[in-house]
């Protein structure tokens, strides 16, 4: 855990010396401002954050660290006061202050992930008992000669076979195992134990996010009700077209762009989730080790994404390409006096895109780096991976033609004869015909058959 880990570095780095406070001495004790410091220089050189961790956001760290007693001020109080960037003393308490997690029982079997769907999962259509007379067909020459051609063996004899068809539900159930063993490898973990409960991955979203798509591969929702509001989706256009996107005709004066952002960004922060969910938090803390290979780090962030509820992929989408288009503009005015587009994208946005359930954690600099990285490849992480897709394909057209090997074992072998029963097959002699009779043609097996009759002499 990148908490533990985080409390470890700085417990054994922070320098600790005497200070004096109201005319009495505190040994191993440090200031705000040097905490600030340290901690800020340490996430910086840190590959789990790296250089766009802001001084504000290691002052916001620190105050989590003192709401969870991580330090204490120098006469024992924590968690009522709020930790301020002065000269006000500190110290680290004697007990542990490592966050403890439960103990996860070790999945012996893979009865708790997700089972591919075989062929003998499928229920048995009801038959129908009740059928109703065909009436028989006006024997003509052509229908004569099909027949006929059938019983000499020129050609297969056609049955008509009733198949049994997929469910959609089988086939969500497929997409959900498979994707989910796909991420697993893609993580390099031997398991997905404490990382992602299968339980919370929902087939149809996957389904619906592969496949409802628009041209541009945004998803498209079937509930317009679940979709952003008009005015957001207007916001959002306006800047990303700028300065050609006032689709309504709104004035324009000096900071309408800055009150366009904060419309969006006023939209996206009260949300009562993060647009990556709490479920998945997990999922996409591990990508973070993923990124200085990028590569990974993209197949790893299109399998993840594939388990978004379609409502908050489309949010997802739509902000990134924002957030992209914004800071690529040149001719949009600068949104923040003292802060630079591409750092203010990043801070306003970070906190909606992923976060964690629980206050202890360090969700506000793992976002930094993580929505820094997905703004960069928008473009690439919001594709399906095409050996995901060709696997899954593969699988249902196994599944069925197992399925149908199982009900009809004799056509399965005549339509797909193995090299064994290919070696079996004893070709049997063609019947000689009379040639006073008719002209038969073996290698043309369907031969008009000719009403006109020639006899010889």
């Amino acid at each position: 855990m990148q908490w533990n880990e985080t409390i470890r570095l700085f417990r054994g780095g922070m320098p600790l010396r005497r200070h004096w406070a109201h005319f009495r001495c505190y040994d191993c004790s440090f200031t705000g401002t040097e905490a600030v410091d340290y901690l800020h220089n340490l996430l910086r050189d840190n590959h789990n954050f790296g250089p766009e961790v802001t001084r504000y956001q290691t002052l916001q760290l620190l105050r989590k660290f003192l709401k969870a007693h991580v330090i204490e001020d120098v006469k024992g109080r924590h968690g009522t006061e709020d930790f301020e960037d002065n000269g006000h003393l500190y110290r680290f308490p004697t007990l542990s202050p490592l966050k403890s997690f439960p103990a996860r029982p070790v999945i012996k079997d893979c009865s708790d992930l997700p089972r591919l769907i075989r062929w003998d999962d499928y229920e048995e259509l009801p038959q129908q008992e009740n059928f109703v007379p065909v009436k028989s067909a006006v024997l003509t020459s052509d229908l004569w000669n099909k027949r006929h051609s059938v019983a000499i063996g020129d050609v297969h004899e056609c049955k008509l076979i009733r198949r049994k068809a997929i469910t959609s539900k089988q086939v969500d159930h497929i997409w959900k195992s498979m994707t989910v063993a796909h991420l697993q490898r893609v993580l390099g973990l031997k398991t997905l134990d404490g990382v992602l409960n299968p339980a919370h991955v929902n087939g149809k979203h996957i389904v619906h996010n592969v496949f409802s798509v628009n041209k541009a591969g945004i998803v498209v929702l079937e509930n317009k009700a679940e979709d952003m509001p008009y005015w957001v989706v207007t916001a959002m256009k306006c800047l990303a077209n700028w300065p050609n996107g006032n689709e309504s005709k709104q004035p324009v004066y000096p900071g309408f762009e800055r009150d366009v952002l904060r419309t969006v960004a006023d939209y996206y922060q009260r949300l009562k989730e993060p647009l990556l969910t709490f479920h998945l938090y997990e999922v996409f803390v591990n990508i973070l080790s993923l990124l200085p290979v990028q590569e990974a780090a993209s197949e790893a962030l299109q399998v993840s994404c594939l388990l978004l509820p379609p409502p908050n992929r489309r949010r997802l989408q739509l902000l990134l390409r924002l957030m992209a288009r914004v800071c690529q503009n040149p001719q949009l005015p600068p949104l923040n006096d003292t802060i630079a587009t591409r750092t203010l994208m990043v801070q306003m946005f970070s906190q909606c895109v992923l976060g964690s359930a629980d206050d202890m954690d360090l969700d506000e600099l793992l976002a930094t780096k993580l929505v820094t990285f997905m703004m960069e490849h928008h473009n690439t992480i919001f594709q399906v991976p095409a050996k995901l897709r060709c696997q899954v394909e593969e699988h249902l057209s196994h599944l069925k033609r197992a399925q149908f090997q199982k009900s009809y074992p004799e056509v399965y072998h005549s339509r797909f004869p193995t090299e064994e029963s290919k070696a079996a097959v004893i070709p049997e002699k063609t019947p000689r015909l009379k040639p006073n009779l008719m002209f038969f043609s073996i290698k043309k097996p369907f031969q008009p058959f000719q009403r006109s009759w020639s006899f010889r002499a």
